[in-house]
């Protein structure tokens, strides 16, 4: 059994973003290689609402007791929703990167560019060799 979660109906940066499509809009979070990589997830920072990001932009800030990363925008998209939730309970990304803990909600703007992103297979092979 593989070590880090990779749902299929996910694709995925090198940067370790997700992306799932759901109905007409787009929800983004870290992954399970991520937040392990993390460790203890401490604060978030995400953008507002209406915020209108292009595909690799930086949208937000994930710190841990170890280091801080940059989030990416995996695809390009606005804002819709934000997950409020984590600015108090940052430490959810831990245990749920991939359900309560979404990031943002997106409507997307190009879905030819989840074209560019890696499955759910490429994804865990990508983690493997990097250990």
């Amino acid at each position: 059994m593989a070590k880090w979660k990779t749902p299929a109906d996910c694709r995925y940066t090198k940067s370790d973003e997700w992306v799932r499509l759901e109905d007409s809009q787009a929800v983004v979070g870290i992954t399970d290689y991520a937040q392990d990589a993390l460790s203890d997830i401490v604060f978030i920072e995400l953008p507002s609402v209406g915020s209108v990001l292009k595909a690799g932009e930086p949208f937000g800030t994930v710190e841990s007791v170890k280091a801080a990363s940059d989030l990416n925008m995996p695809i390009s998209g606005e804002v819709i929703a934000v997950n409020s939730a984590l600015s108090d309970s940052p430490e959810k990304i831990n245990a749920d990167p991939f359900g309560e803990a979404w990031l943002i909600r997106i409507k997307p703007s190009d879905l030819s560019e989840l074209e560019a992103l890696m499955d759910a297979e490429a994804y865990l092979k990508y983690c493997e060799e990097r250990g």
